[in-house]
């Protein structure tokens, strides 16, 4: 839905950029005001199986809004052959597999009990070998929809490719086990987006509403337009203007620490980057709960039931536009 003003906004709306190393993960935060968000400056995420508890004690009891820079969902191809209904019956079984999240280091340990790959870089593997190790038809088939490429911006990798800097598998890795296995096994009130149904639908006081985004499509929803790299710290800086022009239409005033971070260009450190790409997802979010970009996905059954979708990206895959339309 677009446009329909939010009966209730959450206490709470946060942003997280995950990755496997602890120093790479960063949070932004914004606390509702009674005239709209108040922007803290992005800071570590801290010990992850504490984190989503932190967040409620944050909201003081109201609705979370949180969103995380990883795969919430299972590409259909795998999807297909599972004995569960939808991907959340999927997490809830996944304790019973310890091996799954062990990645492997040969194709031939490769099974769907154990599908990441691979541990290190060898000579000659491909994704087409992964895909065919785990039964699948192609190396497309290791996709979800919303990981393949659309007339707006290039693909992302697969879901349980775990080599090189465009890949994704291992941050999976690190939060389905560290923090959504936990939570679940706590009978915590997580509710995964889309899922559990549309996001904004989602929110309620004590509950934490899980939405997947990625920071190539915030850019976009925002009307950003990065000149270079996010890598570089002076091309990061060069967005100070635009990125506080988005904040006023969300009503978001930053605090001090959160202006002078902008204004530096998050940092020269290494992960510079991280704390940009969790501030452009938190404006993402903060921009769905506004109305301006729809808090549901395609009208897919898969998509909805087990690969899931990126909050707000309307556009659909380039090759496969008509499977996807409903």
């Amino acid at each position: 839905m677009v446009g329909a003003a939010l009966p209730m906004p959450p206490s709470l709306a946060a942003h997280a950029d995950w990755s496997v190393d602890p120093r790479k993960r960063w949070v932004a935060i914004a606390h509702r005001t009674g005239t709209g968000w108040r922007l803290d400056a992005p800071r570590p995420v801290g010990p992850v199986d504490t984190f989503l508890a932190r967040l409620r004690v944050a909201a003081e009891g109201g609705a979370v809004a949180l969103g995380v820079d990883l795969p919430l969902g299972l590409p259909r191809a795998y999807a297909a052959s599972r004995p569960e209904p939808d991907f959340p019956h999927f997490l809830a079984r996944l304790p019973s597999s310890p091996d799954f999240f062990r990645v492997c280091a040969d194709l031939a340990d490769l099974t769907p009990d154990r599908p990441f790959y691979p541990l290190r870089g060898l000579a000659g593997m491909t994704r087409a070998a992964h895909a065919a190790a785990l039964g699948l038809p192609d190396a497309a088939a290791l996709s979800r929809a919303c990981d393949r490429a659309t007339a707006e911006r290039p693909a992302g990798a697969p879901l349980f490719w775990t080599l090189g800097a465009n890949q994704s598998g291992k941050a999976a890795v690190a939060a389905w086990r560290d923090m959504l296995l936990p939570a679940l096994a706590r009978a915590d009130d997580l509710r995964l987006w889309p899922f559990a149904g549309p996001f904004r639908d989602l929110l309620a006081d004590g509950a934490v509403a899980l939405a997947e985004t990625y920071p190539a499509e915030a850019l976009r929803h925002l009307d950003l337009r990065l000149r270079g790299s996010k890598r570089r710290q002076a091309d990061r800086a060069a967005l100070a203007v635009p990125l506080h022009a988005a904040m006023v239409r969300l009503d978001a005033a930053p605090t001090e620490a959160m202006t002078d971070a902008i204004a530096t260009g998050f940092g020269t450190d290494a992960a510079g980057e991280d704390r940009f790409d969790c501030t452009l997802g938190l404006l993402c979010v903060l921009n769905v709960l506004a109305g301006n970009r729809p808090d549901t996905g395609p009208d897919d059954p898969w998509i909805r039931r087990w690969e899931g979708w990126v909050l707000g990206q309307t556009a659909l895959p380039r090759a496969a536009a008509s499977v996807f339309s409903g």
